[in-house]
């Protein structure tokens, strides 16, 4: 299964950082932590996301490189895609965006 991405509007959304971004790690045993294609770290943010009726839902964002955020902080998700996976009949949506910035910060971009 070939994964298009998939645009994500965040216009209507309130993102929250809910847990601080850290590498995301590929295999435990050994403590491997996945890079990009040119071998930059991939971190990992969970967020919290709320939409304009109230709806919310935990999602974890990889990133290239450690964005400048925290817990607690609102969050601009830039060119934030989601890409459909499925592996062993389970499926699920994986979530990456190109920076992850605090929201006074976004406004100044």
């Amino acid at each position: 299964m070939r994964s298009v991405p998939i645009p994500v509007d965040v216009s209507k959304l309130a993102i929250t950082c809910v847990k601080a971004p850290r590498p995301r790690v590929l295999n435990r045993d050994t403590g491997e932590i996945k890079t990009d294609k040119n071998g930059n770290t991939v971190y990992e943010v969970t967020v919290s996301v709320e939409d304009e009726f109230g709806r919310i839902e935990l999602v974890k964002i990889g990133i290239t490189g450690e964005p400048p955020i925290g817990v607690g902080d609102q969050v601009n998700a830039v060119g934030l895609l989601g890409y459909v996976w499925e592996i062993a009949g389970r499926w699920g949506i994986a979530y990456r965006a190109t920076a992850l910035l605090p929201v006074r910060e976004a406004a100044d971009v």
